[in-house]
């Protein structure tokens, strides 16, 4: 048996079963190109159906380069071919996988699996962050995922060699022919019932329901019209001004998008406005064909889409799309608004999206666009605490292959799609005392499948987008490090540690000068944008990730975790740090756990809404200084920002901010600058003729480390909001809660006068005395 022969038998097994099989040939590139090039010739498959992923274009049919791979999402196709010598990169295989249908083939081109594990690729140099080289990768990740071409069923491997003469397969050894010999199906799940039932009590076009290729697609489509239209349910009649939401949720290739497609087009064609949002364009792609298709399919199509690409039906409804931050904004303003891949999503911007009176919500279960569990743990929490009526649905049934596809149970496994924490009941009993405290590195993670899938699976639940690359990071990046609380030898609570700084002179001026530097965040954020050359020679850890199980949340284990680290590395290194988006509920915690703010950015995350703070905790003489200096810059430009970039930011986030700023700012207001203050505070003076000193004073308390002055928090919202982002009274009002603009006027005179009781001296007495 040759290499043809192997991928004949393997897609006649992937045909008989609506599977998909894998052939792993092995061997030089241009040996391994021969032999698909033979392969492809010989096997029944279209060149308008295979796609080659790779940096050559080698072979006869369409070509996509490795980091273009996400076009892939949303087609079908029969054969796909990757090649793996210069970079395997786990995002753009997962993204290969999706795209093969049942009965096809996916070709995977690699270096001899024996020595490929110790080869560095173009993915591995992106790892070797400075001061670290190439060199210093593990190889790890390729090590274990050779070893899941070895263990899993469906995959064949070939090992090819260079030949003479003109057999383009010759030279092709087999190693496993990778065949299942599959029992016979009773049920061909290519084959679609003769006629899927509709619901009786459809409202949605019958040409919606018909449209739908499982029965699970089916129920979705009609959850979606119970969330959009009159009717009654199994518990009486809905009031059609319940604010509703649907949540849909599957794992990849299980027609939710599809699902969302044709609800939409239904909706628009009934007249609706519809508005789809998902991390990009392109992950909508699927929602909008479908709903496409459906109007053309009803004769309801407009005469024209938009200039963006919305689609406008006859009866004047539209299915249009905005990224996630302007849907976010006007949530309150379509008839339906949906969200598709929304766990890739942050959970403050789906906070944002309960504004929508119906909102659904797509969410991959185990997805390589990226899984965060915030969706289905955290947001989850927020939405059932909504006022929102709250129905959802689960789609098992795939789509393009059969349930089982060995395929999919190989990539899950290889790219830690499948990873979580451990079960609820085994971690409930965890608490700070019972908890011990581990140092886990690459090997022991590779060694150990179960502390793999819970430590990558807590890390899942802390980010709203975890990748397969991101696996790979954690075997192999020399620059990460990772720490954990263990109960009863079940992770519990986990830390992923980046190495920052040490950076020498020359780099540190090419940061200075705007070169972007792998992998050290919070030294490029102090040195390019703050202009502090110094802060690139400490050395540090930043804390990329922390996550606690959901099950013993709020109990104190992560401050017990930080503890540890700091009690480890205090004497290692200058610093630790962090840098996340900011929540008012976050800043706290991280300032209980002596992190101080020292950074706030400017721009919000174009996916998760948030503004990022930079904290750090010095461990060092070096740290502190470099904490000191910029705790003090951060307090004397945090007012010009807060009147100008981050005007909008949350009024509790800002002051939790900088309550967590440990800066020593001096109040250097002039004798008529403390009047025109006090004058507000006691007398007639007024806020709006010089807003200046009064913003350095309200920056001054909030920063204050001996906290002179104790302000409620309505109090502290009306200077923040007034005072810093100078926001008009009317919005002030409004978001205070008080009854008119000239009450919140009268609220900010009466926060002031503590103020200038605290601060303000001889002046502030006189102006007091003066008024009465």
């Amino acid at each position: 048996m040759d290499a043809v022969d192997a991928a004949r038998a393997l897609l006649s097994e992937a045909d008989a079963t609506n599977e998909r099989r894998l052939l792993v040939l092995t061997g030089a590139r241009e040996d391994c190109y021969r032999v698909a090039d033979a392969v492809l010739d010989a096997v029944p498959v279209g060149v308008s159906d295979t796609a080659l992923v790779g940096e050559r274009d080698a072979l006869a049919c369409q070509q996509v380069e490795p980091n273009r791979a996400s076009s892939l999402l949303g087609t079908t196709l029969s054969a796909v071919v990757y090649d793996a010598h210069d970079t395997l990169r786990p995002n753009s295989l997962g993204q290969v996988v999706g795209a093969v249908d049942g009965g096809g083939l996916l070709l995977l081109l690699a270096p001899d699996l024996d020595g490929w594990p110790n080869q560095r690729d173009g993915f591995d140099e992106g790892l070797a962050v400075p001061p670290f080289g190439v060199e210093d990768v593990s190889g790890r990740f390729r090590r274990r995922f050779v070893a899941s071409l070895r263990a899993h069923t469906g995959i064949g491997i070939v090992s090819v060699g260079a030949v003479d003469g003109d057999d383009d397969a010759a030279g092709s050894r087999v190693v496993d022919d990778g065949l299942t010999n599959p029992a016979p199906r009773l049920v061909d799940s290519r084959e679609p019932e003769d006629e899927l039932p509709v619901p009786v009590d459809h409202e949605f076009p019958r040409e919606t329901y018909e449209a739908c290729r499982t029965a699970d697609q089916v129920e979705a489509v009609h959850e979606f019209e119970r969330l959009v239209t009159d009717r009654e349910t199994d518990a009486g009649a809905e009031d059609q001004s319940e604010r509703r939401a649907l949540v849909v949720e599957s794992d990849r290739g299980r027609g939710k998008s599809s699902a969302a497609g044709l609800a939409a087009g239904a909706a628009a064609a009934d007249g609706l406005d519809v508005l789809v949002t998902a991390p990009n364009r392109r992950n909508a792609a699927e929602v909008f064909d479908r709903a496409r298709e459906l109007l053309t399919t009803l004769e309801a199509a407009g005469d024209h889409p938009d200039e963006d690409g919305h689609l406008v039906s006859a009866a004047g409804g539209a299915v249009r799309y905005e990224p996630p931050r302007v849907a976010a904004d006007s949530a309150a303003e379509p008839d339906l608004l949906v969200v598709d891949e929304a766990a890739a999503l942050s959970v403050r911007l789906l906070d944002e999206t309960l504004a929508a009176d119906r909102v659904a919500y797509a969410s991959t279960v185990h997805g390589y666009e990226g899984a965060g569990r915030g969706f289905s743990v955290r947001f989850r929490e927020h939405l059932d605490d909504s006022d929102h009526v709250v129905r959802e649905c689960r789609l098992a049934e795939p789509i393009r292959y059969a349930a089982g596809d060995p395929v999919e149970v190989w990539s899950f496994d290889a790219l830690g799609l499948d990873a979580r924490p451990p079960v609820p009941e085994i971690v409930a009993g965890a608490t700070p005392e019972s908890v011990s405290y581990e140092r886990i590195d690459g090997e022991d993670l590779l060694a150990d499948p179960t502390l793999l899938r819970e430590t990558f699976g807590l890390l899942v639940l802390a980010h709203y987008r975890t990748e397969p690359d991101d696996l790979a990071r954690l075997l192999d990046a020399p620059n990460l490090t990772v720490r954990a609380l263990t109960h009863r030898g079940h992770v519990v609570s986990v830390a992923l540690l980046a190495r920052e700084g040490d950076l020498d002179a020359g780099t540190a001026a090419g940061m200075y000068e705007g070169d972007r530097i792998r992998g050290n965040m919070i030294p490029d954020v102090l040195v390019s944008q703050v202009r502090d050359e110094a802060a690139a020679a400490p050395v540090g850890y930043r804390v990329v990730r922390i996550a606690t199980h959901h099950a013993v949340r709020s109990s104190g284990l992560g401050s017990r975790l930080l503890d540890e680290v700091r009690d480890e590395f205090a004497d290692e290194v200058d610093w630790l740090g962090v840098a996340y988006g900011a929540t008012a509920r976050l800043v706290r915690f991280w300032e209980r756990n002596d992190y101080a703010v020292v950074h706030y950015s400017t721009t919000r995350n174009d996916v998760s809404g948030q503004y990022s703070v930079v904290m750090l905790d010095p461990c060092s003489a070096a740290g502190e200084a470099m904490a000191d200096r910029h705790g003090d810059w951060f307090g004397r430009r945090v007012g010009g920002q807060l009147t100008d970039s981050l005007d909008d930011a949350d009024p509790d986030e800002v002051r939790a901010a900088l309550a967590a700023c440990d800066g020593d700012l001096d109040l250097a207001l002039s004798e008529h600058e403390w009047r025109m203050v006090a004058g507000a505070a006691y007398g007639t003076g007024l806020f709006d003729v010089d807003p200046t000193p009064f913003r350095d004073l309200v920056v001054k308390h909030l920063v204050d480390p001996d906290h002179a002055v104790d302000l409620t928090d309505r109090q502290e919202r009306v200077l923040v909001e007034r005072a810093l982002q100078a926001r008009d009274w009317s919005t002030v009002a409004d978001d205070c809660g008080f009854h008119s603009p000239g009450q919140c006027m009268r609220a900010l005179g009466d926060a002031l006068v503590p103020l200038c009781d605290a601060y303000g001296g001889a002046v502030a007495d006189e102006e007091r005395e003066r008024h009465g």
